[in-house]
C-alpha cells in the first residue's frame, strides 16, 4: 500500500475549501489523510472544514504564517510516503488517487515530484502541467491558458511540480530540508515550488508529469492583494536566482 498525506494550506477560504474536501471524500482509493493548516482565517474557514470533513487534522494559526510554513507544519506530522501539495480551491478527480497509485508503484526510485494535469475552473483549459526554466533561469507553468489537447495527453519529464496539486515524496524531502524548512519559509507565498524544485534537482531528483491525474483549479482563493502578490512574485523570483 502506498499511503498519502494531503496537505492543505488555507486562509480565508471557506468558499473554496468545502469542494475540495469533498473531492476527496469521493476518492475510489482510501489510504490517506487529509492535513489542513488554516492561517488565520476570519472567515470560518476552521469551522467549515469540521463541518464537512470531521477526520481531517486540523492545524490552526493564529495568524497568516505564509504558505511555506504551513505546508512545513502539515509535513512534519504526515505518515504517509507521498506527500500531496493541494490548494484549498482545488478538486480532484474521483480516480485521482486511483490512478497515482497504479503508476507510482513503477516510478524509478530517483523519482520524487509527480505532477497532476491542473485544469482551470471551466475544466477545458491548462492551469499547470509543472515547471519549466529556461536558459536565462525564466520559469513557467506549462501549458497556461492554453486548450486542453493531444500536446497535454503524453507523460514527460519535469523539473518539478506547481504546488498547486503535485505528488512529493517523503524520502526527497528528507532529503532536501534545509534550516529554513522543506519549503523555503522566507519565500512565505509564491515561487516555492521552483526553489524546491532546484534543490531537489541538485540531488538528483527528478519530477514527471502525469496526464491520467486531474483536477481543477479555481485560482486566487485566498484573494490576496494584487500589489502584495506583485512584490512577493518578484521578490521570490529574485531569491530563487541566487
Amino acid at each position: 500500500m502506498i499511503g498519502i498525506s494531503v496537505i492543505i494550506p488555507a486562509f480565508n477560504s471557506s468558499r473554496f475549501i468545502a469542494g475540495c474536501l469533498e473531492s476527496l471524500k469521493r476518492q475510489a482509493y482510501r489510504d490517506f489523510e487529509t492535513i489542513v493548516i488554516d492561517n488565520g482565517s476570519g472567515d470560518g474557514t476552521a469551522t467549515r472544514v469540521r463541518a464537512v470533513f470531521p477526520d481531517a487534522k486540523l492545524i490552526i494559526n493564529h495568524t497568516n504564517l505564509g504558505a511555506c510554513k504551513a505546508r512545513n507544519q502539515g509535513i512534519r506530522i504526515a505518515r504517509g510516503q507521498w506527500i500531496l501539495t493541494l490548494d484549498c480551491d482545488v478538486e480532484l478527480k474521483q480516480d485521482f488517487f486511483l490512478e497515482f497509485v497504479k503508476i507510482a508503484r513503477d516510478l524509478p526510485d530517483k523519482t520524487g515530484m509527480v505532477q497532476a494535469k491542473i485544469l482551470q475552473s471551466d475544466h477545458r483549459h491548462i492551469f499547470s502541467t509543472g515547471i519549466f526554466v529556461s536558459s536565462l533561469r525564466r520559469f513557467y507553468d506549462i501549458g497556461m491558458g492554453r486548450p486542453d489537447n493531444q500536446e497535454f495527453a503524453q507523460p514527460r519529464q519535469i523539473l518539478g511540480g506547481c504546488s498547486a496539486a503535485s505528488f512529493l515524496r517523503r524520502q526527497m524531502l528528507e532529503e532536501i530540508k534545509g534550516v529554513n524548512g522543506y519549503f523555503d519559509e522566507r519565500f512565505f507565498f509564491l515561487v516555492e515550488d521552483v526553489d524546491l524544485a532546484w534543490r531537489a534537482r541538485a540531488k538528483g531528483w527528478r519530477g514527471v508529469y502525469l496526464p491520467e491525474l486531474v483536477c481543477y483549479h479555481q485560482g486566487d482563493s485566498s484573494g490576496t492583494d494584487k500589489k502584495l502578490r506583485q512584490y512577493l512574485c518578484f521578490r521570490n523570483r529574485l531569491r530563487n536566482n541566487e
